[in-house]
């Protein structure tokens, strides 16, 4: 059960290189479904999927970025706005690996340096061993050094693709429940501010009106403003 009724929207992007499975899966997690062909995305494709996540309830848009070089000026445009994303590669196919660094610098350009970053070793499945050729231990090194948090996922078999998602969108919830916290703190400091600047005002007015020991000034009957005698 949700912590409360509020309901936390997240955008989350999926990027990298062509053919490393982000429809795959986008469709996996949000549909429970594996097709073995996919038409090339073009442009971006988004599912809808609502989380329970640490019992907040947080609805999220999962966008799947095209991969290709020729729709990277439209795919750029929608950065804006995120709150994750997972950076995926093909175990099978070292020159997305190596495209990862690439896909960071993306990230690092066009959001928030504080944005939840998973890096996803996608196709990992049963039967790669033979063709695997990003080993787990080089990955993890990688993901290590880049402070990413690191899966290893199978569209096909199901392996790893909740967690990866769960993830991202843990951390984003993370970044938001901390950034509405130091929120508060500021309105609160500020509101404490205004406060304590009113009662200083308050004080100094009183000291205008009572002198500085407090007591009334008394008028000097001896001055203009008593009685004067006729000569």
């Amino acid at each position: 059960m949700a912590r409360s009724t509020e309901i936390f929207h997240f955008k989350i992007l999926i990027i990298g290189e062509s053919s490393v499975g982000k429809s795959s899966l986008m469709t996996r997690f949000v549909d429970q479904t594996f097709q073995s062909t996919f038409i090339p995305t073009v442009g971006v494709d988004f599912k809808v999927r609502t989380l329970i996540v640490d019992d907040y309830q947080c609805k999220v848009q999962i966008w799947d970025t095209a991969g290709q070089e020729r729709f990277r000026v439209i795919t750029t445009t929608y950065y804006r706005d995120a709150s994750g994303v997972l950076i995926v590669y093909d175990v099978t196919n070292g020159d997305t690996f190596s495209k990862v660094r690439r896909w960071i610098d993306e990230i690092n350009k066009h959001c928030d340096e504080t944005i939840a970053k998973v890096l996803v070793g996608n196709k990992d499945d049963s039967d790669v061993s033979s063709n695997k050729v990003v080993l787990t231990e080089d990955a993890q090194q990688y993901s290590k050094h880049m402070d990413l948090a690191f899966y290893e996922t199978s569209a096909r078999d199901n392996k790893n693709v909740d967690k990866a998602f769960y993830e991202v969108t843990r951390l984003a919830l993370k970044n938001r429940l901390e950034s509405r916290l130091i929120q508060n703190k500021n309105q609160a400091n500020y509101s404490s501010k205004d406060n304590l600047n009113s009662k200083a005002a308050s004080i100094r007015l009183k000291k205008n009106v009572f002198g500085g020991s407090g007591k009334k000034y008394k008028k000097d009957k001896n001055k203009n403003g008593g009685c004067c005698k006729s000569g």
